[in-house]
């Protein structure tokens, strides 16, 4: 709890000193507490998102590990080059195909080849936990955003104040991350300059693009909007720019769950769930 000094005054008349009518100012503090916790509906919204999040990367491994192929542009499959492939299941380069045939005589046509391997395959459930944790992440998004704009908890807690954003400041604070020295844990949201800054990327720009992307591979989004496929130059740019916003998520959970551990584990915990 911090408190906030305002004034108030009031007159003091001494008269057992045959002064008479002698009037002092004094100031003296009055104490308003503000609350430095974090507020109910942040914690939430941060357990939602967490668990939304926890089911999504779970998920879209599942999914990557049916196809680690990725590609640029706005098709791609087994049959056309990849801009790379990932080592995480035996799909990778499995190379168990039939000679492939076109479809048409022309050059440039479709082709097609019938599997000889016997691929992983879990794409069903998969992409069903996927497209139902994703709502999830959407709805207490959104919400999040709402509350944090009609609260002020943006403008207050996680925007960098007026000449808070320095290059020296913000190259002091990511060098003592680097170096370990985290400071204690609060009660609530008393963030570093490296910490909001940190936070305004992953809200404002890094879950959108997941979420936009996300929609961008959708044929039934598409088809409404778009606009999604020109913005991301394909729905295959956009699952490998999905892909690489995933990666960037999961460095950040990583450092986060490690600053965490730092800085009083039981602490933190205790700030997000029930405690004070």
């Amino acid at each position: 709890m911090v408190f906030v000094n305002e004034t108030r005054t009031f007159s003091l008349c001494f008269k057992n000193l045959g002064l008479n009518a002698l009037l002092v100012m004094i100031a003296l503090p009055t104490l308003k507490p503000i609350s430095t916790h974090h507020a109910t509906w942040v914690k939430i919204l941060h357990w939602v998102v967490t668990g939304s999040f926890l089911a999504l990367a779970f998920s879209g491994v599942v999914i990557l590990m049916c196809h680690p192929r990725l590609y640029w542009g706005e098709v791609g499959n087994d049959l056309t080059p990849a801009l790379f492939e990932l080592p995480i299941s035996r799909n990778y380069q499995h190379g168990g195909w039939t000679t492939s045939m076109p479809f048409f005589r022309q050059a440039g046509s479709p082709v097609s080849a019938d599997r000889t391997y016997d691929i992983f395959n879990q794409n069903g459930w998969g992409r069903s936990l996927h497209f139902l944790s994703a709502w999830f992440l959407v709805v207490a998004g959104l919400v999040y955003l709402l509350m944090g704009i009609y609260t002020g908890h943006f403008r207050k807690h996680l925007w960098p104040q007026s000449g808070e954003l320095t290059g020296a400041a913000f190259w002091r604070d990511v060098v003592s991350h680097v170096r370990m020295k985290v400071p204690a844990a609060t009660h609530g949201p008393q963030y570093g300059l490296l910490q909001k800054c940190t936070y305004v990327v992953v809200i404002f720009f890094l879950l959108p693009l997941i979420v936009l992307t996300g929609l961008t591979m959708s044929p039934a989004i598409t088809a409404a909007y778009p606009f999604l496929l020109k913005l991301f130059l394909g729905a295959q740019s956009a699952r490998t720019i999905h892909f690489f916003a995933f990666l960037a998520l999961m460095l950040f959970l990583l450092i986060h769950v490690v600053m965490v551990i730092r800085s009083g584990f039981k602490q933190q915990i205790r700030s997000m769930t029930l405690g004070d």
